[in-house]
């Protein structure tokens, strides 16, 4: 079996001590040779200028291609592609193009006065540029919160992918099957584009509940049960590792070419999980930061 693709997302730092833990997350896993690493965007465009000046930091420094995230939340299309031309410039070739989550409070996306409505909006007008290489959006293996349909996440698939996106990265998903499932669904709609596999390695089981509350990705019983019994035995980030592996393991049995990981700018599990996979030999951290 070929080695996959590895990719890593990271969040912009807000404080001093953050942007030392950063640097040392993109230190500590730039030695796995990652296709490319993301920069997030804050929930209603929060960390815009963050995102802006963490990734054009990485593309200079890091030596590893970086992809920005941009979205349509609290922006006029104007000032979004003036932002798209500046990575560009930057020599950022590559968009993680999202439709954004609702601002703080606020319980439903409405779209900024002049701004673009939606994903598919966004990335037909990055597309017009014809300055980037690769322009991703996100896929939905579990349905999305605000999905009308069971085909609804496929259907606003195959419309961003129409309008010029030319691969997807998935929500982070806890099963095999689910991808695999949302991936034949894809595939028999007509879409052809690479769907990466989004993986969240667990560092806190407490934490990982609520993104999936937040996203409606859906976690299975057994997996739950797991997780209480490993708190209360202080053996959490081993069975982390442990499910993480066997996730990965049978995505890339199936034909997954390219996992992407959720880091949280902590680098330690998703370089164990690497290791474990054959990947990449075991390094410490203090050797690589």
């Amino acid at each position: 079996m070929p080695s996959p693709a590895l990719s890593f997302e990271f969040f912009p730092p807000q404080s001093l001590e953050a942007s030392f833990r950063l640097w040392d997350t993109v230190h500590a896993l730039s030695h796995l040779d990652p296709a490319f690493v993301s920069v997030t965007y804050g929930a209603g465009g929060t960390t815009r200028d963050l995102t802006h000046e963490a990734v054009t930091t990485i593309g200079s420094h890091a030596g590893v291609d970086v992809a920005a995230h941009l979205t349509c939340v609290d922006a006029t299309r104007e000032e979004t592609l003036d932002i798209a031309a500046k990575y560009a410039e930057a020599g950022v070739t590559r968009i993680v193009a999202l439709r954004g989550d609702p601002p703080k409070g606020e319980a439903t996306f409405t779209p900024a006065e002049n701004g673009f409505g939606d994903a598919p909006e966004l990335v037909e007008a990055l597309a017009g540029t014809g300055r980037f290489e690769d322009i991703f959006v996100g896929a939905y293996p579990d349905p999305h919160p605000e999905a009308a349909s069971d085909t609804a996440d496929v259907e606003w698939l195959k419309r961003k992918i129409d309008a010029g996106a030319t691969g997807a990265i998935t929500q982070f998903f806890f099963e095999a099957e689910t991808y695999f499932r949302f991936r034949d669904r894809c595939a028999k709609a007509g879409i052809d584009a690479p769907i990466l596999p989004g993986i969240l390695p667990i560092q806190s089981w407490k934490g990982v509940q609520k993104f999936a509350a937040r996203c409606g990705a859906t976690i299975p019983h057994e997996l739950a049960l797991a997780f209480e019994t490993a708190e209360r035995h202080g053996r959490v980030e081993l069975l982390a590792t442990a499910v993480a592996t066997e996730l990965c393991t049978e995505l890339l049995e199936g034909g997954c070419e390219h996992l992407h990981f959720y880091t949280l700018n902590r680098p330690d599990l998703t370089r164990e999980i690497a290791h474990a996979l054959g990947l990449a030999p075991p390094v410490a951290l203090e050797d690589v930061a």
